[in-house]
């Protein structure tokens, strides 16, 4: 998963104006963020489980899997990530987002 560099990682305030000036609707430009945090939420998910799967064995104890400094920067890495609905509404503003209407 790649995220831009200019994505911030604490909470930002914006303008109600800026969120649905490509909608029309508040409500509906928060729906379209919130499906894409989901699915970045779960790329990254996947991605971490990934590479967390290869540190793991049945025959490990406890003291083994803390003690991991590899699995402990993989997941700190992780950890410093902005959270997917940072990421999902930095690109629904940059226009990155594509979305269409569902017919009603």
């Amino acid at each position: 998963m790649e995220i831009k560099k200019n994505t911030p990682t604490n909470t930002v305030t914006h303008r109600l104006s800026d969120l649905d000036k490509d909608t029309g609707n508040i409500y509906e430009s928060v729906n379209i963020i919130a499906k894409r945090a989901n699915q970045i939420s779960a790329e990254i998910k996947s991605e971490l489980s990934r590479k967390l799967a290869d540190f793991s064995s049945p025959s490990d104890t406890m003291e083994e899997t803390f003690e991991n400094r590899e699995q402990i920067e993989i997941s700190r890495f992780y950890e410093r990530l902005p959270k997917a609905t940072l990421v999902a509404t930095e690109e629904f503003l940059d226009g990155d987002l594509f979305y269409k209407e569902a017919d009603a």
